[in-house]
């Protein structure tokens, strides 16, 4: 009876406490916090404090004197409080913008521990950043979409114009400062949060693209961020593999710590793109149960990633967050390792065993508006169904009390609808 206590407890998955205000404020004055702030501010800085203080006077009128209609938007506090608030709707669009109606809000991989106050993120914010949204309203420029038609919003902020934008790389428009998205704050520029009823789009031509007809808003919410990024792991790497090898493995590896607050969608996502794309062997490796839960009946092969001791892969997708040195060592010769990215200032890789065996590294953001076709193009022939990764749809009305329960849960994603 005392060892099957003790298994018990050993199987109770606890993500960790949410930082009070105290804590949470205290660590963003740390060096992986400070290290943040000059990237955010290393081109256009003048347009982000402009902005930021455009954004702090109109909320200060508003409440003053308002001349705009209120609406609720989710947000963030320290302490891992949820609560709505309201506040003034966007104002009429831009030449260039539209206003749209959030329909199907997703959660990303990063809300829950930017909820418990454990990223370099400063709450309060305004959370969310994966949506299918109706238009309200546009601007007299705007000719791609109108009022009525429902749209995928990306999650990063691009003109379609500049010359990042022109190659592909639309996280990287460089008519915004760095890092401009919505849902994480006065970091990413306060361009506000999905879980809300209205949210503002500065480029609407270039940035919203059209829900297809038969798709369901819910299966393409995470088009707009975590389906993209599982996408950009597989797609420019599987095709050579394969003509290669076609029987070639490849790994996902998830979580390292059972108790990973981050969320389970993106290597479940990147599971499916990959079956989707042709490949035969898939190996998802996590620590958390209901990763591997969720995989299994997904058809995918999991395992826990002690048990892949000495096994190389020439594609391995490090999900990891913080396991980059792993994922590395998994690597076959002249393999790929395509990372997620992390929150960490620094990370060590094993030089040496990269060097003999001719490793490449892809570490970076994705840049989802310009993969966002190619990913609806596989919906549309039906290779790939995204709402098999969701857990939880629930009405938007009850985002605080569902997406509390959503965290607690350690459900993959949850798509919260209007």
């Amino acid at each position: 009876m005392r060892r099957l206590r003790s298994r018990i407890r050993r199987s109770r998955i606890r993500t960790p406490k949410a930082r009070g205000p105290l804590r949470h404020y205290a660590s963003l004055l740390s060096a992986r916090a400070a290290g943040a702030i000059p990237l955010t501010v290393e081109r256009n800085a003048g347009q982000r404090l402009r902005r930021l203080a455009e954004t702090a006077g109109d909320g200060v009128s508003q409440r003053v004197r308002p001349t705009r209609p209120k609406m609720r938007v989710l947000s963030a506090l320290p302490g891992g409080r949820l609560r709505w608030w309201q506040a003034p709707a966007p104002p009429a669009p831009g030449p260039d913008g539209a206003v749209v109606h959030p329909i199907a809000a997703a959660t990303c991989d990063i809300d829950c521990p930017l909820v418990l106050g454990v990223t370099p993120l400063t709450l309060p914010l305004h959370l969310g950043h994966e949506c299918v949204a109706e238009v309200l309203s546009v601007g007299e420029r705007v000719r791609t979409v109108a009022p009525g038609d429902r749209v995928i919003v990306p999650f990063q902020i691009s003109c379609g114009a500049c010359g990042a934008c022109a190659s592909g790389h639309t996280g990287n428009c460089t008519s915004v400062p760095p890092i401009s998205m919505y849902g994480m704050g006065v970091l990413a520029g306060h361009w506000g949060g999905a879980f809300s009823d209205e949210l503002a789009v500065p480029y609407a031509d270039a940035m919203l693209v059209p829900l297809p007809e038969g798709i369901d808003p819910v299966a393409a919410a995470s088009v707009a961020d975590n389906v993209c990024d599982a996408y950009r792991h597989i797609a420019p790497h599987l095709p050579a593999l394969l003509q290669a090898d076609p029987g070639a493995e490849i790994l996902i590896l998830g979580a390292l710590d059972e108790r990973s607050p981050f969320g389970g969608s993106l290597p479940l996502y990147a599971a499916l793109i990959a079956r989707a794309l042709g490949a035969g062997g898939i190996v998802l490796a996590d620590n958390r149960p209901a990763v591997r839960a969720h995989a299994q009946r997904l058809g995918i092969e999991t395992l826990r990633p002690r048990r892949l001791r000495r096994r190389a892969f020439p594609l391995v997708i490090d999900a990891t967050v913080d396991g980059l040195s792993t994922a590395l060592t998994h690597v076959a010769a002249d393999g790929v390792c395509s990372s997620s990215g992390s929150f960490e200032h620094t990370a060590k890789v094993p030089a040496l065993h990269m060097y003999v065996r001719n490793v490449t590294l892809h570490f970076g953001r994705t840049h989802a508006r310009a993969l966002m076709p190619a990913v609806l193009e596989l919906m549309l022939d039906g290779r790939l169904r995204p709402q098999e990764v969701v857990t939880t749809v629930a009405p938007l009305d009850h985002a605080p009390s569902v997406l509390h329960e959503h965290f607690r849960s350690g459900g993959a994603k949850a798509v919260l609808t209007a």
